[in-house]
Parts: C-alpha cells; structure tokens; sequence
C-alpha cells in the first residue's frame, strides 16, 4: 500500500501474553467511555423530582397551588395531598422513556455490527437531542411524553454499546473496575439531576422543570465530540474482517506501535477465537444472526442460549432488587412518610450515598470476584429491604408519624443502596460485557440493555399504583420493600447457580472458561492454552496492511 507497509502478525502459546501491557492512553479511553453513563442517571434522577415540583403539577393538573385556595384546616390538608401529578399520568410520562430504550437497546445491538460501536453511540446522542428539544418545549402531556419516547430511544443506543464498547478496548486486568466506572457515571447522573431538581424546584415558573431537562444536552455534546476523536473497537473490525483497522485501532487503544509483538499476539489471539467461533456458529442470514443468539442447549454454560439467557434475566433482576423506585419516586414515598419535611433533601442524601459507594466496587471487584459480589450483594438487600418494611408496618405507619422510626428507615433504606451501589449496580454491566462471544456480543449485550429498560418501565408503569395514596392504587407505604426485598431472594439464588466468575481474563479466555467448568466452579479456571494455538495461528503468519507512521517506538507502559 503506498506510503506503508506489512506487518506479519504470529499468535502466541503463552497465556500471559494475550494482551498488550495497560498504558495511561487504556485508560483514558475507556474512562471516558464511561461519561456515557451520566445519561442513563442523569434522566433517572430528574424525574421523580420534577413529578413532585409545584408548579410542573399545577401545569400538568390544572390545580391551583394549596396556599392560593383560601382552604384551612383539614380541607387544606386533603386539597394539599390531592394536589399531586395523577398515577395514570406518572406512570406514563416515567415508563415511556424506558419503552423507547428497550427498542433502542435492541436496535442498537444490530447497527452496532454495521457501522461500529462508536458511531452508533454518536448516532445515540442525535437521536437523545431532538427527544430532548421535545421535552423542553413541552407544556402538557402530549409533547412530553413524545420527547420521552424520542430521548429514551438515543439512550438505549448509549446505555448498551458503551458497555460493549469498554468491554472491547479494556485491558482485561482493570476491565471489571473500568466499567463499574460506567456505574459511577450513572450515579453521578442521579447525583447532578438531583441537585439541579432541588435548586429549581420552588420556581413558579417553566425554568423548573426545563432547566434541569436542558442540562442533559451538555451530555450528549461532551460525548458525541469526544468519541468522534476516539478509535472503533479492534474487535469490531476483526469481525468485519478488516485487519488492518484492526491492528491501527488496537495500537492506539493499547498505546503501542502497531508493529509491536505485544500488539501481534493480541490481534491474532482475537482473531483465531473469532476464526473458532464461527466454526462452531457459522454467520449466516440476518435473521440466522439473531437466531444465533439463542443456539445450544439452555443448560450448556458455553452455549450461547445460555448466555443470552444469563444476560437477559441478570439486568432483569438488577431491576427487580426495587433500587429505581427509589430514585424514580423517592420524594413521593419519603412524602407519604409524614415527618419528613424536606422530602427533594432527604432523596438528594441517599443519591450522594448511592454515589459515594460505588468506587469501592473499582476495587472490590476485581479481587472479591463478580459472582461472590452479586451472591453477598443480594444477600445484604434481602436483609435490609425486610428491615425497612417491618420498621415501616409496625412503627412508622402512615399517622403513626414516629420520627425515630422514619429516621430508622431512611438509615437502612441507605445501606440498602449503598449495598446495590457496591455490587449489583456495577456487576450486573460487567458480566453481561464479558460472557458473549464477538460473533453474537453486540446483540447479546443489546438484548440483554433491554431487558434492563423493559423492566425499568414494568416498574415505572406499576409502582405508582403499588404506592401512591390515591383511589384505585395499592396504597402499600413502606410495605413494597417486604415485595423488593422478595425479589433479592430470587437474584441471589440467580446468582449462586447461573452466574459464572470472568475477573482476570481476556474476552477470549471467558470463552473457554465457560466451555470447560461450570458458574459454581468457575472461579478456580486458569488459562492453561491460547485460541492462536488451538488454531494453529502460532505456527503461520498472517500478513496485515499498514501505514509507516503507525510503525515507531513503542510509548511508555504504566
């Protein structure tokens, strides 16, 4: 090729040479893959906060404000705990979003596998502004939840292949810490939504609600600029075929000279596992591809119906642990608890607790393991969530107004999030980034997305029913944590037998760990051979295009 050359690329049989060593380039890349995640909390965090705001109900209901009906007394008192946005109404204009980002999700996995992982996430971002401008402008329910729907659709795009994404490009000895880093972003995201909701919330005017809705296009900006300056996935490219952007795109990921032996094992290591995989399943049609997904036996761990389903029902039951109803519709339940008087306050100290113990999963992870966090994080809620709703039906009942009591479930709902915020909130992105092969990875991680968000939106639709206090709704009050608190039963039994241990291995090795044991004994596998050897890549070369400027010194490792 003018003005470049060849660069023979040999496997290794050395299982500890599979991967280039980590470089500061790594990790800015990937950390910065990460800011997707501020879109996801971001919008989490909004909503319950301007479902509460005075003026966003009087706009949306027609209602005069409490103060301006001249009413005393008890008449005051019911007009005042009447004046709220109607359940049929919340459920909506919540659970929308997520009916968009599941379709998003799951047609994100698709285009992710024809255009690249990073631009799929830049289209994301178009698409999550113009839903955005929507709901800005909005002034009643039809435009908002139009814009909803628009916006929920680019954050599926984002929410799933950003995970795929980091997934690709970390280095396997920092990967699990690097996409609990995803979790952090989303924390942080409830974080600021929260902050903006709390000093807007007492306008009488349309700022309150617009502005902190406005804030999310700094977002998308900040992210679709930035990964226009960053490279696709290599193993994107390897599964194009395309070895030459391959090899230029994991140099510049791995901070080495294309030419660098540590680049070579690395791409022929991807290489031969994609050469293995699609022995096993043959690319065929596009429906064949997605039918691809569901090959094997259910009760195969290595199958790939067993991975589909373990990423499907893992994000499933990340949901059902109950943590979105707290963010969703915190201020209203913490209303409901009538000792409360700042309800906006108190929802903002349990999104700074959700976001102060997330970094401890940076860490936890990658030496407790994924599986025995999930397991022990499960665990933790169960307990927790029991706590809350028998402290909740025996001393602090509605009319009961025992502040000790309300004092004691706020302190355990707390640890409550903090537990999910160290395990299940991270956890449940890693392994779902980890335990699909190349040849189904986009999909899988796009199914698996939006099982996530359909979920979100069961939830958004049902609890507002399950404990607003309202004609025709549940009324359960602090009794729905006994109903969460269930569900953390059922993911930690989920966890215990279908969860395999990925920590300390490359996407490759996941691969044949899942092959050769089973999740309960999954975390004593050691690599013991490298799919270039299997495949006889270590004993011929394969010669791949590239350009001389991408020949040089290698950079310094870290």
């Amino acid at each position: 090729m003018p003005g470049g050359g060849v660069v023979a690329v040999t496997g290794t049989t050395d299982v500890n040479r599979v991967e280039a060593p980590v470089t500061v380039r790594a990790y800015l890349i990937v950390a910065f893959a990460a800011f997707g995640g501020i879109f996801f909390g971001y919008d989490t965090g909004w909503m319950g906060g301007v479902l509460a705001m005075p003026y966003f109900i009087k706009q949306y209901t027609g209602m005069d404000y409490p103060e301006d009906t001249g009413l005393t007394g008890q008449e005051l008192k019911d007009y005042t705990s009447s004046f709220v946005v109607s359940p049929a109404q919340t459920s909506l204009t919540t659970s929308i979003l997520s009916a968009g980002t599941f379709f998003g999700a799951i047609a994100a996995g698709d285009l992710a596998d024809f255009i690249g992982r990073r631009l799929t996430i830049i289209l994301g971002c178009l698409i999550f502004t113009v839903g955005g401008i929507l709901e800005t402008a909005s002034t009643g329910l039809g435009v908002m939840v139009a814009g909803r729907l628009i916006a929920g659709f680019g954050v599926g795009f984002i929410s799933s292949i950003v995970i795929l994404y980091m997934s690709e490009i970390a280095p396997r000895k920092v990967r699990g810490a690097v996409v609990a880093g995803y979790q952090f972003c989303i924390t942080i995201g409830i974080l600021l939504a929260n902050c903006v909701v709390y000093s807007t919330q007492n306008r009488r005017d349309t700022g309150s609600y617009r502005i902190p809705i406005a804030v999310q296009f700094l977002w998308a900006i900040i992210l679709a600029v930035g990964l226009g300056l960053l490279p696709d996935s290599p193993r994107f490219f390897v599964k194009k075929g395309k070895l030459d952007k391959a090899a230029s795109a994991l140099a510049r990921v791995r901070g080495q000279p294309v030419d660098s032996e540590y680049i070579q094992d690395e791409l022929a290591e991807i290489i031969a596992n994609h050469e293995y995989e699609m022995s096993i399943v043959p690319e065929t049609s596009y429906l064949g591809s997605w039918k691809a997904c569901f090959e094997g036996k259910i009760s195969a761990p290595s199958s790939n119906a067993r991975r589909t389903t373990l990423g499907i029902f893992l994000q499933m039951m990340q949901q059902l642990t109950g943590i979105n109803f707290i963010f969703y519709f915190g201020p209203i339940f913490f209303k409901q608890l009538g000792t409360i008087s700042d309800p906006f306050l108190i929802s903002l100290v349990t999104t700074l607790v959700n976001v102060l113990s997330t970094p401890v999963s940076f860490f936890a992870v990658e030496r407790i393991g994924r599986r025995n966090m999930l397991i022990g994080g499960a665990a933790l809620m169960v307990i927790f969530q029991y706590i809350v709703a028998i402290i909740g039906v025996t001393a602090g009942a509605p009319g009961k107004e025992n502040s000790n009591a309300t004092k004691a479930m706020i302190a355990f709902i707390c640890l409550n999030i903090s537990s999910f915020a160290i395990t299940w909130g991270p956890c449940a992105w890693i392994v779902i980034g980890e335990v699909f092969p190349l040849t189904i990875r986009s999909r899988g991680v796009g199914l698996s997305t939006a099982s996530n968000w359909f979920w979100n939106c069961i939830i958004g639709v049902i609890t507002p029913y399950l404990v607003a206090d309202q004609p025709h709704s549940a009324k359960l009050g602090s009794k729905v944590f006994f109903m969460w608190g269930s569900l953390c039963v059922i993911s930690f039994l989920f966890a215990f037998f279908f969860v395999p241990e990925t920590k300390g291995l490359t996407l490759e090795q996941v691969d044949k760990m899942l092959e050769e044991s089973t999740p309960r004994t999954s975390g004593k596998w050691k690599p013991h051979s490298t799919f270039a050897a299997d495949m006889h890549l270590a004993e011929k070369h394969i010669e791949v295009p590239v350009s001389t400027k991408e020949v040089q010194e290698p950079r310094s490792e870290v």
